[in-house]
């Protein structure tokens, strides 16, 4: 009976250790809840209000305040592709991540074929895994607290069609 329970224990071990070194080779972060899912944010709050509805409501901005915003995507020498994010008037601010709205500062959001695929906190990402075919792969610029910031009620975004094979 001891036997066993060891061997269990061994089996969860390494089942675990695996399961985490395929997730984190797939690209798979365990960096907070799911934004694209209503349902993962029910009980949050950001001062008093509902987490879900912050990340509808934009951040207007005046044409001449707002920053710009530019991308590059290119094949990497090694494999995948290499985002290049190129911001005039807007500062990366990882310490602040999910904190107070603080003008000129804040983070991306990444999407690959309409889906978020995660934040970028810096100007350079790798796509390790972008599908076949045509590809469109968009950023937008968020304030700290994860409203998109916008102009005449369009969000500050860039987009960039490749076509992978």
């Amino acid at each position: 009976m001891d036997r066993s329970l060891a061997l269990f224990a061994i089996g969860l071990v390494f089942g675990g250790g695996i399961g985490f070194a395929i997730a984190a080779s797939n690209g798979v972060t365990f960096d907070g809840h799911d934004h694209g899912d209503p349902a993962a944010h029910g009980e949050m709050n950001h001062g008093g209000a509902d987490h879900a509805r912050m990340h509808g409501q934009p951040i207007a901005l005046a044409a001449e305040d707002a920053p710009s915003l530019a991308i590059r995507v290119t094949p990497d020498p090694m494999s995948g592709h290499n985002l290049f994010v190129e911001t005039d008037g807007f500062a990366f601010a990882p310490q602040n991540a999910s904190g107070d709205n603080q003008p000129g500062e804040g983070h991306a959001h990444v999407y690959v074929k309409g889906a978020k695929i995660g934040r970028l906190y810096g100007p350079w990402l790798h796509l390790p895994d972008l599908p076949k075919g045509e590809v469109t792969v968009e950023v937008t610029l968020n304030a700290n607290d994860h409203r998109p910031l916008a102009v005449n009620g369009a969000p500050i975004t860039a987009r960039e069609v490749l076509t992978v094979e």
